[in-house]
Order: structure tokens, then sequence, then C-alpha cells
């Protein structure tokens, strides 16, 4: 349904891609995730950040219109031949498994990087190796054709069709993006809007969007209250006609969940302002460093701040903020969904207890929650 799932390492509160589809399947254990990956079904490749896609759609997503990863091999053509050779011969190795080399590839702050990462990233995204497994946040990388099925790599598919697929799969994930995407990145990796001389084979995401409108993939829309226009699937339209009744329990989004790309939609459509405060100094912060909204039916009614302490086996519950005229005992079956919610989310971290911060006294009592 969602295509792909947006990894991030960060595990504070638990990782992205678990956290979403915590959101979303009953009993979800993060175990499966990390099993599948292990059975090489799903992969890592980059669809809106790093993400993990279904290892049947690898040929979709072999594409890719930066020129930065050819620029990276060929400024550190010795260090990628030895790097590559080091991995034919010896299977899986990470960055570490490597002396550190100094080449002309610097950061996002102009610093020099290790150009062995940075040859192991070039190889990953243009296909030639992959990422066999994790260790924590450590990255181990192997021939991509050990990795995958045969038959996987052997299927080709014209360009077009490829950034066609991610599109789609941008659109499907979300549910009702614009034109823009709204920011937050919903469109990176697929080039630009127009037709570009740099790439004289990519027709631009406009003629994309209207290849998929020309074959009822996608349905432009208009809702009200909502500025532009917006697009669903052709088997959601009906949705909006007649919608369906939500499901009354409570959810925790993560900060790269779909629902919340789109942030001015959030504001226009759920009147929710989303900021996520991660790299905001303490002193600027609103709420909290790792806060997770929450949606209950139809609505986002708030924001929690948990952390998972793994060693102790509890989950903190650091902060908790409503929004405007929303009050959690007058709104009908919400204090026994927030109960459940957090019930699941203990057996998700794999916690047994769950302490409330010294100033959540009052919600402490109001959703008594026990494993």
């Amino acid at each position: 349904r969602l295509g792909s799932v947006q990894f991030d390492p960060l595990a504070i509160a638990g990782r992205n891609h678990d956290l979403v589809l915590h959101a979303r399947v009953a009993d979800y254990d993060p175990a499966w995730c990390d099993l599948l990956y292990e059975r090489r079904e799903v992969f890592e490749a980059y669809n809106k950040g790093l993400s993990l896609v279904p290892t049947s759609e690898f040929p979709w997503f072999r594409g890719i219109l930066s020129r930065n990863p050819s620029r990276t091999l060929a400024e550190n053509a010795d260090v990628a031949e030895r790097v590559l050779e080091r991995i034919r011969v010896e299977g899986p190795l990470s960055a570490l498994d490597f002396e550190r080399a100094r080449g002309q590839t610097t950061d996002w702050f102009g610093m020099p990087t290790n150009a062995v990462r940075a040859v192991l990233e070039a190889y990953t995204v243009t296909g030639v190796l992959g990422l066999a497994r994790r260790d924590g946040n450590r990255r181990y990388y192997d021939l991509l054709e050990r990795l995958l099925p045969a038959d996987v790599l052997a299927r080709s598919i014209p360009q077009r069709e490829q950034f066609r697929h991610k599109l789609l799969s941008r659109y499907r994930a979300h549910g009702l993006l614009g034109v823009g995407g709204g920011g937050s990145g919903i469109f990176g990796g697929l080039g630009p809007a127009k037709p570009d001389p740099r790439w004289p084979e990519y027709p631009g995401r406009t003629a994309l969007r209207e290849d998929l409108i020309a074959d009822g993939k996608l349905v432009p829309v208009e809702v009200e209250g909502v500025n532009g226009k917006r697009f669903v699937l052709e088997e959601e339209a009906g949705l909006l006609e007649r919608p369906p009744e939500p499901p009354p329990s409570v959810a925790f989004l993560p900060p790269f969940d779909p629902l919340v790309w789109d942030r001015p939609l959030l504001g226009s459509l759920f009147e929710f302002e989303y900021v996520w405060e991660l790299f905001f100094p303490p002193d600027k912060r609103r709420w909290g460093w790792y806060v997770l909204p929450m949606l209950f039916r139809d609505r986002l009614v708030g924001r929690i701040e948990p952390r998972i302490d793994r060693a102790a086996g509890q989950v903190q519950v650091l902060g908790l903020w409503w929004e405007d005229g929303f009050a959690p005992r007058r709104s009908e079956g919400f204090v026994e969904a927030m109960r459940d919610a957090l019930r699941a989310y203990l057996h998700f971290g794999g916690a047994i207890r769950l302490e409330w911060g010294p100033h959540l006294a009052m919600e402490r009592r109001l959703f008594l929650t026990r494993p």
C-alpha cells in the first residue's frame, strides 16, 4: 500500500519505518521487518530518502538523475578500485573495515569526508553494491549480484517508467498530494518539474504526472478549504464521496510518516501545525526533541514525546500536549483508545513499565496502563 517506507536509524522512540508500520498494523513487532530484511524480501533504495522497498520492485529503483555518485567514483578512482576488489574477494564489509582515506569529496558543511564511505554510498546508488546487513548504524556492503535474485537483476525497465512508478508511489503513500508536494523533499530524487537539457531523456515530473492522469492512475480533485488541485488514486476517489467511518483508535505518527509529509496540508485540512524540532536549540522548542503527532479517528489531537529505554525495560513519557479545543475526558472513546495505544506501544518497545514525567500526574492517572 505504501510502496516504500522511509528509513531513519534514530531509535529514540523506535525507528521510523517501524513506527510507520506500528501505526497501521495491529501487534506489529519490529522483528518482522528485520526478518524480511534478512530474507532479502525488502531492500534499501532511495525513494524520498533512504527507504525499505520490496525486492521485487528493484528494477523500478535503478534509475537516478544525480551525477554526484559517478563524480564521486571518478574523483576517488584509486579508493573505489581498492574498496570494490576487497568486497569482491572478502564479502560484506563496512566503512570501518577500511583505513580512512581522504579525497576531494566533502560533506554538507564543506568539510573533507571519508572517501571510503563516500565511495561505498556511490557504488550503492549506482547499483554496483547493496546493503547486506546492518549492525546498529553500521552498514555492511556486498556486490548486488550476491544479494538479489538473478531474475530481478536481469529485468530492465525504461527510465521513464521507473520514474513514473516512483512518482505514483509518493501519491499512493500520502493519498492527497498536490503538484508541489508541500515541501519536505516529497518529490526528492525525481528531478525537476519541467524538461532539463542535463537529462534529455527525462520529460520532467509534470509530464509524468500527466501520463498517470491520462492512464487513469491518478484523479485530480479539489478539496474544500485546501488550496490547489490535489490528486488521488483512481481506486480511492470514491472514498472522498463516501468516506468510511474512522476507527476509534489512537496512532502515534513518526516524523517521516507519509501522512505528515505535506505540512501545509496538515494546517489547512487538520488545523495542525507540525514542526519537527530535533535540530532546534532546546530554548527554541515549543514541544520536544522527538515528538510524535497523535491521530484519533480522523483528527490530529495532540503530541507525545516518548522514550524507549530497552535496558530498563520501560517507556518514558516526557511530554504530552493537546490541541486547542480537544479535551481527552470529553471525547467519546478517547481515554480507552489511548490506553490501548500505550499498551501496544509498550509491546512494540519490548517494555514492561510506563513511566510518566513528574508534571504529567493527571495524565498518568487518566491513562493508567499495564502491559
